[in-house]
């Protein structure tokens, strides 16, 4: 949200640099990410002065220049070299002097120097319009009728005062800071100086007879609780005057004509949206707030043809929609060049009627920003004065209506108890009750009760984001300053849980630094994702879904139950950009409905959900980066595993056992068990589940259960002495069953033998008609050892035998000698 430090200072005083201005915005809660400059000419006309010429001459050397004498209010007159036909003694100018950097109309900017015209000195440059940004013309200098005094800058002849333009990152809770005003409100307690809202004491209806009155009928008071409108006749569309186009430039807004810039003027002042309709063009004389069946066509002011739903709240006239409330107006019904009498609205409509509207139709307007997310209900009717004395000011037109304001059920302030003692206990610092009661009160919240031990609030509607003790103990602070807040010598923590005995911050940052190290990138996903995703997994359910009260658009309506999703549109998105070799992982959590066990009543079954923190890997494209010193080669499950395995290994868990995979994403792949619970699952995900996301390559996946290796914490690192004996390695070959995992291989070794045994591993494995076509063959190597004394060759082939025993016995195997 763009601010402008020239239009606040319409509504409050302010003595401070845009640099402690930002500061202070900052530390009260309207953070300030960049102070920018606006200037209504580039350059600001920095280096130009106001000029007096006191002689002028024909040039010796060129019939077409003279050489001038000016007064720039120096020690000394400045010549100047012109080649104005219009130049003449007498005259006040705009001079540039050297080192003054230019802008003109057309061509590139440039700098003025002392330069050397034919022979002549000539320090500086006597400017016409277009040359530094005024204007058009260039038939001559430009010649001033002004009793400014020489040497006085150019900016100030020209009124142009520059502005600072604070880009401040509003959260969606502080939706009452989204204007010029609604910042002044805070700043009026920040900065102890009163706000000034606009004068509407002159507004009046000046006749009535102008136009046939505007009647208005509100079907929908749910999704428009007010509603209000004045009827302005006698106007003339045109270009507004040059301050108002300066105020909507200042914060990125294009002009469009006198009375849609009124409305904008105002919208972003005041932080109320209008809407003005040609009143000639409303059938019937009458407006009607309603809902319109399903299919309706409704073309938009951006001419494109719309299918309402029944939900969308429609302004009509007595035959037809005009426009969608609180988003977005109709083609047929906003003011022209033509128009001459207008219906002004300002309403307040319900914000979860038009954040659903403005997502259906994808819909993002500066009014919908602002309704969506609650304005000010008791702002309507002043709002509407304030632009039609500037459109009777500005646009020539005449009041001819009384406002029309149907509010049936006025919206209640929210009324809030607070306990010192909690506003003490969470600050962490008692404050002076005067003093918490002069910020509460200069933020408009009204003191119905006040004891020793707490006050009781009345918060007015528009505050939307305080309906909570804690709602305000937040605003006291911010005002109060956190800065002010002193650390005791004592220092302690108020918490409502126990603190964790893991440091999940640390464990996460160790696996984080080795999975980049071996080159994949973290994502952070959206955990709002599309429901559909549910019923593609037995695992998974759409009665599991946690659905969202006010999702965002229509395909992000349910909390994630899975990750495998989200990762696979980070891949899509990778993959479309030509990105294909990707490997990534993500912290994260999903979330579940549980299922509504037997005597729970409706309330309960409500209240049960479950979060599952997860870390996930996907791989998928090539295992490296194509050169010519090695062959490019597709990634595949052990590209995985390896990543998984290190991780495990970072984490000090090493005694697991693997099974096959029990999940129905997966094509094949493994789980990893300790303690027959799943620790991890990895493998290749199902073509058919990666072409919901729309991925069409291999994709591998690996699911580890975070939470469980954050609860159980690194194992306790011991120690041992290295060997001083030599290691042994002796190489088998199996052939087994397809069925027989390396795995159980491996299992069943480390069963046989304990002591010496140190590793096994598999360096081939075959598979061929030449040993049967449901058999394979392992290559097996065997590291032995003992760290007492250099094993024999007796010991090693005793060692040996029993693994070939036990191989033969309980795996069928076959050695092959």
């Amino acid at each position: 949200m763009k601010i402008s430090l020239n239009w606040l200072k319409e509504y409050i005083d302010i003595d401070k640099t845009p640099e402690e201005l930002s500061h202070i915005l900052t530390m009260g809660g309207l953070e300030v990410e960049g102070v920018g400059k606006y200037e209504r000419i580039e350059g600001g006309l920095e280096g130009l002065v106001i000029g007096e010429v006191l002689e002028c001459e024909k040039h010796p050397n060129a019939d077409s220049l003279n050489i001038t004498k000016v007064d720039i209010g120096g020690a000394e007159l400045s010549t100047i070299v012109c080649g104005a036909p219009n130049v003449a003694k007498g005259q006040k100018v705009v001079v540039a002097t050297v080192g003054a950097m230019l802008y003109p109309n057309s061509g590139e900017p440039f700098k003025i120097k002392k330069a050397k015209i034919r022979g002549e000195v000539s320090l500086g440059m006597i400017c016409a319009e277009d040359e530094i940004g005024l204007g058009e013309g260039h038939d001559g200098i430009m010649v001033l009728n002004t009793d400014f005094d020489n040497g006085t800058p150019a900016a100030d002849y020209f009124d142009l005062q520059p502005d600072s333009i604070f880009e401040i990152g509003l959260t969606p809770n502080r939706a009452d800071a989204a204007s010029h005003f609604g910042t002044a409100r805070d700043l009026t307690v920040l900065l102890d100086s009163p706000i000034k809202f606009p004068d509407t004491s002159s507004f009046k209806v000046d006749n009535e007879n102008l136009h046939p009155p505007i009647s208005v009928e509100v079907e929908d008071t749910k999704a428009c609780p007010r509603y209000s409108g004045v009827t302005i006749s006698g106007i003339t569309v045109a270009d507004s005057p040059e301050w108002l186009q300066e105020r909507l430039k200042s914060v990125g807004l294009m002009p469009i004509n006198n009375v849609v810039d009124i409305t904008n003027y105002v919208l972003h002042g005041l932080g109320q949206p209008l809407h003005a309709f040609d009143a000639d063009k409303i059938a019937g004389n009458k407006v009607i707030v309603k809902t319109l069946p399903t299919g309706t066509k409704f073309t938009t002011l951006d001419e494109v043809e719309r299918e309402l739903n029944e939900t969308d709240l429609m302004i009509c006239n007595s035959e037809e929609p005009m426009c969608i409330a609180g988003v977005f107006g109709g083609v047929s019904f906003g003011v022209s060049e033509s128009t001459k009498n207008i219906f002004l609205e300002s309403a307040y409509f319900s914000p979860m009627s038009v954040r659903k509207t403005s997502m259906k139709h994808s819909l993002k307007t500066d009014a919908a920003f602002r309704y969506e997310r609650g304005t000010d209900p008791n702002i309507t009717v002043e709002a509407l004065k304030v632009a039609a004395l500037l459109i009777k000011e500005i646009a020539g037109g005449e009041i001819s209506s009384e406002v029309v304001d149907i509010y049936p059920n006025p919206i209640k302030h929210f009324e809030v108890e607070v306990a010192y003692k909690n506003v003490d206990r969470l600050i962490g610092k008692k404050i002076d009750r005067n003093r918490i009661k002069q910020i509460l009160q200069g933020l408009e919240m009204e003191i119905l009760k006040d004891s020793d031990d707490g006050i009781t609030l009345s918060v007015p509607p528009y505050r939307v984001d305080v309906q909570r003790e804690a709602d305000i103990i937040e605003d006291i602070l911010r005002i109060y300053g956190f800065n002010d807040i002193e650390l005791s010598e004592n220092l302690g923590a108020d918490s409502l849980a126990n603190f964790p005995k893991i440091d999940r911050e640390n464990l996460k940052s160790e696996v984080s630094e080795l999975l980049s190290g071996n080159g994949a990138y973290e994502i952070f996903a959206n955990s709002l994702t599309k429901p559909e995703y549910a019923a593609s997994l037995s695992e998974l359910s759409a009665e599991g879904n946690v659905e969202m009260l006010n999702p965002l658009s229509s395909e992000l309506t349910v909390m994630r139950q899975s990750m495998i999703f989200s990762g696979l549109e980070v891949i899509a998105h990778n993959v479309n950009r030509r990105q294909k070799e990707v490997k990534i992982y993500e912290f994260g959590k999903t979330y579940h409905k549980l299922p509504k066990q037997e005597g729970d009543d409706l309330v309960a079954a409500k209240n049960k959900y479950d979060e599952k923190e997860k870390l996930t890997v996907f791989v998928t494209g090539s295992k490296q980066a194509e050169s010519w010193i090695s062959p490019t080669e597709k990634a595949n499950f052990h590209s995985l595993s390896k990543l998984v395995q290190l991780t495990l290994q970072k984490l000090g868990f090493t005694n697991y056992q693997s099974t096959d995979v029990q999940n129905s994403a997966f094509q094949y792949g493994i789980q990893l068990e300790q303690n027959k619970k799943v620790i991890a699952q990895l493998g290749m995900l199902k073509p058919s589940v990666c072409k919901l996301a729309d991925v069409k390559q291999e994709v591998f996946y690996a699911e580890i259960d975070w939470a469980y290796f954050v609860k159980k914490g690194k194992p306790k690192v011991t120690f041992q002495e290295i060997s001083k004996f030599p290691e042994v390695r002796r190489d088998l070959s199996l052939v087994l069953d397809k069925s027989v995992s390396f795995e159980q291989v491996r299992q069943l070794a480390f069963r046989t033998e304990r002591k010496l045994l140190q590793s096994v591993n598999v360096f081939s494995v075959y598979e061929g008609e030449s040993i049967g076509e449901d058999k394979k063959s392992y290559a097996l190597s065997f590291i032995l050892q003992d760290a007492s004394k250099t094993l024999n060759d007796k010991a090693i082939d005793k060692t040996m035998g029993k693994f070939m025993n036990q191989f033969e016995r309980e795996l069928g195997a076959v050695i092959r000698k």
